[in-house]
């Protein structure tokens, strides 16, 4: 199925969000890369969950507008995950040496009811029962160049807010 282009329109964009006591509020002016689950342990203990949802939001479309998020989670050199500091809510995640996209929980947006995972990984860890309907499937991480092709896809194929 063809989409349309990728225009603030077409995605509905801007989308406001924010933790769940509403201390940080955030706003996406770009839309996301990719909308992924992962299934590995750190996100399940992370959220308490099956899995964690993601959208990759570029960088320059991706801005905290109130508040002061702090890192929580791992504390390493390699991913650095942002909480709100008073209800301690995941709100996104920075990765170093991938400084052009932001990983936000799509839960933080006031509407986010049309995010449908596109690709899982992680799923050599997943837990039995735990299905999503992502179109790709990986055991571990893609290799970085597999990306191109899913972002391209999702751009084609993803889930889109609804029109209102």
């Amino acid at each position: 199925m063809q989409r349309p282009s990728d225009t603030a329109s077409d995605w509905q964009l801007p989308w406001a969000g924010g933790c769940r006591c509403g201390q940080v509020r955030l706003r996406v002016t770009a839309p996301p890369l990719l909308a992924m689950a992962c299934h590995c342990t750190g996100c399940q203990t992370m959220s308490a969950s099956a899995f964690s949802l993601s959208l990759a939001i570029p960088t320059p479309g991706f801005e905290v507008v109130s508040g002061e998020p702090v890192i929580g989670g791992l504390h390493g050199d390699d991913s650095h995950h942002f909480f709100c500091p008073h209800c301690k809510s995941w709100m996104f995640t920075r990765t170093e040496g991938m400084d052009y996209f932001v990983n936000l929980r799509p839960s933080m947006l006031d509407h986010h009811e049309w995010v449908v995972p596109f690709a899982e990984t992680w799923t050599d860890e997943k837990l039995p029962w735990a299905t999503t309907p992502a179109k790709h499937s990986f055991g571990t991480l893609p290799a970085m160049d597999a990306f191109p092709a899913l972002i391209e896809a999702y751009a084609r194929e993803g889930a889109r807010p609804t029109k209102e």
